[in-house]
């Protein structure tokens, strides 16, 4: 994926809802504050899929989605951790860890992470990649509550508690959740940037959020021939 920067949106704290196709999120510093928030009227889920393209040349560990509930900061997140080079999906109080060695900086990289309560498996896709299914302690029980979502920030607590060290600084578009396990096809389409079932939580092209801090809307960067 090669994308070029076009327009400049303003940074705007105000809630709304916005077809953000061709769009990305932009966060050019590292702070502690700065986060988009996504908002969902879903609250319980007995799976999931989560997907996004990011973009980063940061070398230290780094948070690329937060789904805290009140009874749990860290019910469904994927964090980077660089000494390891792996991608961390946690869910509730358990994780796992899979080790993405093309995890290359300056690089736009897609990204699917699915989770199952009737099985408690959770699988990562990396840049078209099945990797192993894992299970997780814990997480054959459903998730109910009302969510916070955050980008650009890992919660430490119901949303808030955000460490430094953990901001993302880079690009990210095209980001979708389903409250299902997305079938293998279906990612492969997303994946490969085809026709795909959008989001039933989150979706790109209606985005319910609210930029918090220095984040841009920009057009994503395209390739010219």
């Amino acid at each position: 994926m090669k994308f070029s920067v076009c327009l400049v949106i303003l940074i705007s704290n105000a809630a709304a809802i916005q077809d953000l196709s061709g769009k990305m999120f932009t966060f050019p510093q590292q702070t502690n504050s700065a986060h988009v928030r996504l908002s969902t009227s879903k609250n319980s889920f007995s799976a999931l899929t989560v997907c996004h393209r990011s973009f980063t040349d940061l070398k230290r560990d780094h948070g690329l989605f937060s789904l805290a509930l009140p009874s749990s900061t860290n019910e469904f997140m994927l964090i980077f951790k660089y000494d390891t080079q792996e991608m961390e999906p946690h869910v509730k109080t358990d994780k796992v860890g899979y080790r993405v060695l093309d995890y290359k900086p300056n690089q736009w990289h897609s990204i699917c992470t699915t989770w199952e309560s009737s099985t408690g498996l959770v699988q990562l896709w990396f840049n078209g990649q099945p990797l192993s299914r894992k299970y997780v302690s814990g997480g054959q029980a459903a998730m109910s509550g009302s969510p916070i979502i955050t980008l650009g920030q890992e919660q430490d607590a119901y949303g808030g508690g955000f460490d430094i060290t953990q901001s993302f600084i880079g690009m990210m578009t095209d980001v979708h959740m389903w409250d299902y396990v997305l079938s293998s096809c279906e990612i492969q389409k997303y994946m490969s940037e085809l026709s795909f079932t959008p989001g039933n939580v989150l979706n790109w092209a209606a985005l319910d959020f609210q930029i918090n801090g220095r984040i841009l809307i920009e057009n994503k960067q395209m390739h010219c021939q």
